[in-house]
């Protein structure tokens, strides 16, 4: 519970409960996440996980509400796997525009969309809401949050080896907050040879040195081709430790996040006088 509210969680309160958060702040958070394969040992919710867990700890510490999770994403790239479904970066941005729309048109003026889905949901989200603000909701300041950026700082003095999908952290995150989704007797050292499958082009740790590199698309069947388990990075190294020591880092840092938007009052999210 927080203040005199029930829940975090919109989906979980009344209208008259939202409107009286509204009389006091105008904040909320968007979890998006995907449903995708993540090596043997990962559930498909993985990165929809990431997204709840962050955003409803945020919000305790806050005050801010979160809305209804958000639980697919632009997962085509590992549709050769069972369970993960996919949608189209073009409907993405669709939802993402409609919910922001809904938010905004009852006083949501401060929208922080917080993508679980390291990197690849990205797109679809910030064309979503550049567009929106450019063009219909002006008023409405939005912030596209990533464990991916958030973490930068910290992620490297936590893992023990290159972090890439399935890999270690964000394994040990999920396995933290949600103790008994992760199957620890089927995590695996199991990796992608980066250099020979992508030419060099693509850093195989999301967290260090990159190379000079371009983006190179592969398939979901040409995925399995290269890893087999699903896992582009070991996993071995999962311990709780690491999962809180990176949960409350980015945690602290989207709390900074908030905390600057409640008080922001410059030229971004003012209509132009012009």
């Amino acid at each position: 519970m927080t203040g005199s509210r029930p829940s975090v969680w919109i989906q979980d309160l009344t209208w008259e409960e939202v409107d009286s958060y509204l009389q006091h702040d105008r904040i909320a958070i968007v979890p998006v996440g995907s449903t995708e394969q993540h090596g043997p040992a990962g559930v498909l919710g993985v990165d929809t996980y990431v997204a709840i867990t962050l955003a409803e700890d945020v919000a305790e510490r806050t005050g801010v509400l979160v809305a209804p999770p958000i639980w697919y994403g632009d997962s085509s790239h590992h549709g050769g796997f069972p369970g993960t479904i996919t949608i189209r970066p073009d409907t993405l941005t669709l939802l993402i525009r409609d919910v922001a729309r809904s938010l905004a048109r009852h006083g949501f003026d401060r929208i922080i969309l917080l993508n679980g889905h390291k990197g690849s949901n990205l797109p679809a989200l910030n064309s979503a809401v550049r567009v929106l603000h450019d063009e219909e909701l002006p008023q409405v300041l939005f912030a596209v949050a990533d464990p991916l950026h958030l973490a930068r700082s910290s992620a490297p003095t936590i893992k023990e080896t290159n972090e890439h999908h399935a890999g270690e952290l964000e394994l040990s995150h999920v396995h933290y907050r949600y103790p008994g989704k992760i199957r620890t007797d089927r995590l695996t050292d199991a990796s992608v040879d980066f250099d020979e499958v992508f030419g060099g082009f693509v850093g195989n740790d999301l967290f260090g040195p990159a190379p000079d590199g371009v983006e190179i698309i592969w398939s979901g069947d040409e995925q399995r081709a290269f890893t087999p388990t699903g896992s582009f990075s070991s996993s071995l190294g999962l311990s709780e430790e690491k999962g809180k020591r990176y949960h409350d880092h980015i945690v602290t840092r989207l709390a900074e996040l908030v905390e600057w938007l409640r008080g922001y009052h410059g030229p971004i999210g003012k209509p132009s006088d012009g």
